[in-house]
């Protein structure tokens, strides 16, 4: 592990004298006042409400037509999913497994270059991922697929202290952006694929110390225990490996979390298996639990509720109330009080077959014949990737919509005999792929602009394939998202009607992001192995 300077410029120059370069330090307050700093993205959300939204409006719906690519950064590594953070004019994402880049944010060309080698071998379910950093002060926070917690000096990459986060012999991994809140680094985890038992921890930014930890999968005696039979619990999931948000006023941590394990088989873990495939709400301070929202019991589909909650205020049932919005990976957009928790609706985006309705408390009325078999079911919608899966949403807070990607398909889910645990090896109990997917018009994909407190669609983007990335919305009224193909396009966000798109000709499977460079907007996204950023000509 080592970092690695490429180019020494004169920020850096000032940093060897001890003195701050521009635009740093970042502390609390700025990153609570992230939304009156439209020139930065100072996390993975663009603000604690994960809104992913700017309010740059520099490209519009009349101009977008002018937008070119302005620069280009060679990644050299494949299935690049960092939403990098701007601070000033300089650029820090991470590629995978654990890197960490400092770009010159007008011209992309590298600042310094921490490259991290990972300790031991680890298992992981969907390649050798990360998803981007926190910065708190003058230090940027990174866990590594070996499931360690990084700090660096953001003026030099230099390391700062190392903690461990748990053990990869165990089959955990960490690819998550963490979260920076007060004097804290909130992390999550992952390896529900693997059998690992799942948690969320909080971190003293300036130690590394550990200030609580919270098991999504409770252990005897403990409440939610009752919801797991035997000793299943051990390793029953619940991975925390997408970023959560926060609530100032109310000091809450939101956070999802993955399927329990084994993912396809139930069998060996009656119950409703708490807290897997649910939203939670801990106090920063302590890490307890306020409140929790389950929104898939018993999930036997791989039904991760690690989407990316959004935060908004909006009148409902005649009174304005603080909400969590989460359009689910079972199919179903869910509006919840962030204060109690309490269930207030669900609304189907997609076709999906297994529930009847969610009932007045939020629990799912089940259909029958919707289990994974032995022989494999194919009658199954939302296919094993979900409605909604882990990438970015958006929340336009002018237009007052929700933007998110969706996904219809239906897959072929079977069964297997009951995994037991094993150190590098998965713990599925089955499968939902089934070979080849099915024929165009039960695999496809759409952007979605919904009224969120409703679940009331205003109007759909449809693409050819499920999609993978995420979305940003600005006060230009645009919406920007990208295919599998590497199709970066933009979108009217009052109308949906496409004006504009990039040909990349490679996957994506990341978020696009927005910031000032020298006063002039620019626009980047992940397609492939570069990071490419757009400008007007």
């Amino acid at each position: 592990m080592f970092a690695r300077n490429l180019l020494m410029t004169a920020a850096l120059a000032l940093a060897a004298m001890g003195q701050s370069p521009a635009g740093l330090p970042v502390p609390y307050e700025r990153l609570l006042r992230a939304p009156q700093e439209p020139g930065n993205w100072l996390m993975y959300g663009g603000d604690y409400r994960s809104h992913h939204y700017s309010r740059l409006s520099q490209i519009t719906a009349d101009n977008v037509h002018r937008l070119k690519a302005k620069w280009i950064h060679q990644m050299h590594r494949p299935k690049v999913e960092t939403t990098p953070i701007v601070v000033d004019g300089v650029m820090y994402v991470t590629r995978p497994p654990s890197d960490v880049i400092a770009l010159d944010a007008e011209t992309g060309r590298a600042l310094w270059t921490f490259e991290y080698r990972l300790s031991t071998r680890v298992y992981v379910c969907c390649g050798e991922v990360n998803r981007g950093l926190a910065i708190l002060g003058n230090t940027l926070f990174l866990t590594t697929l070996d499931a360690k917690l990084i700090a660096l000096d953001a003026r030099s990459g230099r390391v700062l202290w190392k903690k461990d986060i748990a053990d990869p012999a165990l089959n955990y991994s960490a690819t998550a952006a963490p979260l920076a809140i007060k004097d804290k680094v909130i992390i999550g985890i992952a390896g529900a694929e693997a059998g690992i038992r799942g948690f969320l921890d909080a971190y003293d930014a300036k130690t590394g110390e550990r200030a609580w930890r919270f098991w999504t999968v409770p252990a005897p005696g403990e409440p939610g225990s009752e919801t797991w039979g035997g000793d299943s619990w051990r390793h029953g999931g619940g991975s925390t490996w997408v970023t959560g948000s926060y609530d100032p006023e109310l000091n809450l941590v939101y956070w999802g979390t993955g399927n329990p394990g084994p993912d396809y088989n139930g069998d060996v873990r009656p119950g409703d298996n708490l807290y897997t495939c649910s939203l939670v709400a801990l106090d920063l301070d302590t890490g307890k639990l306020k409140w929790y929202f389950q929104f898939t019991p018993h999930d036997t589909r791989d039904w991760d509720a690690t989407q990316v909650p959004v935060l908004l205020d909006a009148t409902l049932g005649g009174r304005l109330r603080k909400l969590v919005v989460v359009p689910s990976r079972n199919g179903f957009h869910y509006v919840l009080d962030r204060q109690t928790g309490e269930f207030l609706l669900a609304r189907t985006f997609v076709k999906q077959t297994w529930a009847k309705e969610i009932d007045s408390k939020g629990r799912p009325v089940l259909n029958p014949g919707q289990e994974p078999t032995l022989e494999g079911n194919d009658q199954i919608w939302p296919g094993v990737d979900g409605a909604n899966n882990w990438m970015s949403p958006s929340y336009n807070p002018g237009a007052r919509l929700l933007y998110f990607n969706a996904r219809e398909e239906r897959r072929r889910y079977f069964k297997t005999d009951a995994p037991e645990f094993q150190p590098f090896e998965s713990f599925f109990g089955g499968g939902g792929g089934g070979g080849v997917r099915f024929r165009p018009e039960e695999s496809w994909g759409k952007l979605i602009a919904m009224t969120p407190e409703t679940g009331e669609i205003q109007w759909e983007h449809r693409i050819l394939t499920p999609p993978w990335a995420g979305v940003l919305s600005t006060a230009g009224n645009l919406v920007f998202s990208a295919t599998p193909s590497g199709n970066f396009y933009a979108l009217d966000a009052r109308t949906g009607k496409e004006l504009w798109h990039f040909n990349g000709g490679d996957r994506v499977y990341a978020s696009p992001i927005t910031f000032l460079s020298r006063g002039r907007q620019l626009i980047t996204i992940p397609i492939g192995d570069v990071l490419i950023a757009f400008g007007l000509d």
